[in-house]
């Protein structure tokens, strides 16, 4: 097997994610992907903690972009306006990963294990956002109001993209509902 080849998280990664598709992600075991990567289990476990975790390893990085761009557009914009940078970060990161996202989400909605996880991992974001939100002046309940909208608008962005034909651009979706979000706010409704 081939663990000196370069690239073996992301083959892992591929393998997992083509296998969970292919058999479902409870049908699919470890030895299987490695073995579909070309790979030992041993290389999958130098790279991940279960076969649960190669679903959700990039979320540490989504959070950290998030969380860091709302941060660093708070030293000069409003709080949503931050999030609405925080959201463009996001949607780069995305966007460049379209397939494996789309294919991702499928698995994910297709096991409730997976879609709980999500949630939690989606929850950490939120209060993360919030942090940030309460170290930059923000104070409660604003900061945890405005990172739950942040989310709710990454969530309803997210699903609109996913659900598109691909013509569709992830980060004008994001600006679309965080326009809705602050229409209703203001006592309207967003045209």
């Amino acid at each position: 097997m081939g663990r000196w080849e370069p690239n073996a998280r992301g083959r892992l990664a591929t393998a997992a994610l083509e296998l969970y598709s292919e058999r479902g992600y409870e049908q699919t075991t470890v030895a299987e992907i490695a073995q579909r990567a070309g790979l030992t289990e041993r290389t999958f476990f130098n790279h991940y903690a279960d076969k649960r975790e190669v679903l959700f390893a990039t979320v540490g990085e989504f959070q950290e972009l998030f969380v860091r761009a709302v941060s660093d557009a708070l030293k000069s914009v409003a709080p949503i306006d931050a999030l609405a940078v925080g959201l463009d970060a996001i949607s780069g990161m995305l966007t460049d990963q379209r397939d494996f996202v789309r294919t991702r989400q499928a698995v994910i909605m297709a096991n409730p294990e997976l879609q709980e996880r999500d949630l939690l991992k989606i929850a950490s974001v939120s209060a993360a956002l919030a942090d940030a939100l309460r170290r930059h002046g923000v104070t409660e309940p604003a900061a945890s109001l405005a990172a739950e909208s942040g989310v709710a608008v990454f969530k309803v962005g997210f699903e609109r993209w996913i659900a598109a034909d691909g013509e569709s651009e992830l980060s004008r979706l994001m600006r679309e509902a965080l326009e809705e979000l602050k229409a209703v706010t203001a006592g309207g409704e967003a045209s």
